[in-house]
């Protein structure tokens, strides 16, 4: 005689709670499919959820960078836009004034764009791309993309010589080192306009507004000439 057992079939063996033959000599347990497919959303969530995650640390790092680059550098030349009362300042320092206009450190394009209006050939240094891809698009809606042009390049590493008139937004830290800079290379006849700092050594032939919307425009000839003087 067999035992009680031995001979009766795999699913009443089960019935009992007793693994398959099969099961046991393989010795490992079989998860059932809805602990399976449980299982593989959570993993599939798991990876989107981390995609998600890397994808938000890249676009923070790729739009922070440029902001942040700037300012550790030496010297910074940090985005403030100006205010409409110092555009227009500038404006009534570029009038009667003839030649190219160049903006170091454009930002977001104003003055540019608003110099182009007034009929000059403008372009504009920016060290942060975003600023200088959303200058131009600016440039494009007010419909002088033709004659208002901007680039990504320091402002260390450009020559300002071809340039009449030279506008600049600076820092009390970065005006004495460009003042230098551009006594070298700016020609006869052109004017530099300072807006919210003034130059250290150069006196003003012009000034417009009050407090930080104060412009101060040199014309290279003065200031040449009282150098020649002393």
């Amino acid at each position: 005689m067999v035992g009680p057992t031995s001979g009766l079939p795999g699913s009443f063996a089960m019935e009992r709670g007793e693994m398959p033959e099969e099961e046991r000599q393989s010795g490992r347990h079989v998860l059932p499919t809805s602990l399976e497919s449980d299982s593989l959303k959570k993993s599939n969530w798991g990876f989107l959820f981390t995609g998600i995650i890397g994808g938000a640390l890249v676009t923070v790092y790729a739009v922070a960078t440029p902001f942040i680059t700037p300012a550790l550098r030496k010297v910074c030349l940090p985005f403030v836009p100006a205010t409409s009362k110092q555009i227009e300042n500038v404006v009534k320092m570029l009038q009667h004034r003839r030649g190219s206009l160049v903006d170091i450190g454009s930002g977001d394009g104003r003055i540019v764009i608003a110099a182009a209006k007034e009929g000059f050939p403008a372009v504009g240094y920016e060290l942060n791309p975003w600023l200088v891809w959303y200058s131009r698009y600016r440039a494009w809606r007010e419909g002088v993309h033709g004659s208002a042009k901007f680039y990504i390049s320091d402002l260390w590493k450009v020559t300002f010589a071809q340039y009449s008139n030279v506008v600049v937004f600076g820092v009390p830290q970065m005006m004495l080192q460009l003042e230098r800079k551009l006594e070298l290379e700016l020609e006869d006849g052109a004017r530099v306009i300072a807006c919210r700092f003034p130059f250290p050594h150069w006196t003003p032939d012009h000034t417009a507004g009050e407090g930080m919307d104060t412009v101060w425009a040199y014309d290279v000839d003065s200031f040449r000439g009282r150098e020649k003087r002393s």
